[in-house]
């Protein structure tokens, strides 16, 4: 019989496929409805008109107006939590520090639930029966020639939507960025300002600061009826993308020994209690892929 060779484990744990996470506060939503006190609804205020200007008469003077306020309901309706068992003895026999690993990996679960989520949000407003986002016209996929035209569709679009030119954002798939990089007008991250990369922008192009991200449609079968859609890119701008972490438990490691029932046992735990609105879809653009199903 031949020698039998020992076995090693490695304390070095392989390394997992994640995708990016590109929703970021202040970049893409916005937090200025975060506060106190905690609540199940934030009341967001909306004045759309403004104070009319009329010809003024000099022995009349001119007629008064009120202004008036409108309400739009935020809900804090989103609530998930990770709590998963790591066994003492498991945590001090396996060498790969499974316990730091699980930390990590329940942080990261909860921010990309929140990044799905959120990008979700913005995809079906492109699906609104009305005042929803607008929503290019072509339905194929951008080839290099077609690419930097779509983009500047998308800036003339929002331009006449009124919205900001500075902080508006793109986020795109890689397919289209693929296409987008090969073209002399997409402005490379290493022209861009250290504060930009640090923020998780990639590029720029017509305007727009660049995200990548695979958490968009790609081939999706329930965002249109019959048909399939592949997301290519989203525009937008944070002021009208809104998301309110209410309330949180940070994620920890939780002593379960007075439980009576896990002895030497902790459990990875978080909680995040949030909501998420897009105040005006108008001011977003969608370019997508739609295909027969």
């Amino acid at each position: 019989m031949a020698h039998a060779n020992q076995e090693r484990y490695s304390a070095l744990v392989d390394a997992k496929l994640r995708a990016t996470l590109v929703t970021r506060d202040n970049a893409i939503f916005n937090t200025k409805y975060e506060g106190n006190p905690k609540a199940g609804k934030v009341k967001i205020p909306v004045r759309d008109t403004e104070v009319s200007v009329k010809p003024y008469n000099k022995a009349t003077g001119v007629d008064l107006e009120t202004g008036t306020t409108a309400y739009l309901d935020l809900d804090i309706d989103q609530d998930e939590a990770v709590n998963e068992l790591i066994d003492g003895y498991d945590a001090a026999s396996v060498p790969d520090g499974i316990t730091a690993e699980r930390l990590d990996s329940a942080g990261y679960s909860l921010a990309l639930s929140i990044d799905k989520k959120s990008i979700n949000a913005l995809e079906a407003c492109g699906t609104l029966s009305s005042g929803g986002a607008t929503v290019s016209a072509t339905k194929t996929a951008c080839t290099t020639s077609t690419a930097y035209k779509e983009a500047l569709a998308a800036k003339r679009a929002l331009s006449r939507k009124g919205v900001p030119v500075a902080g508006r954002w793109m986020i795109v798939s890689p397919e289209y960025l693929e296409i987008l990089m090969q073209d002399d007008k997409f402005i490379k991250q290493g022209d861009l300002s250290q504060q930009l990369v640090q923020q998780g922008v990639i590029g720029q192009i017509a305007g727009f600061n660049v995200y990548e991200s695979n958490n968009m449609d790609f081939e999706s079968t329930t965002r249109v009826s019959g048909k399939k859609t592949t997301t290519e890119f989203i525009c937008g701008h944070p002021n009208w993308c809104h998301r309110v972490m209410e309330w949180q438990v940070p994620v920890h490691l939780q002593d379960l020994s007075a439980s009576g029932k896990f002895i030497g046992a902790s459990a990875v735990q978080g909680r995040k209690v949030y909501g998420i609105k897009v105040s005006k879809p108008q001011t977003l653009y969608i370019k997508r892929v739609e295909t027969t199903a």
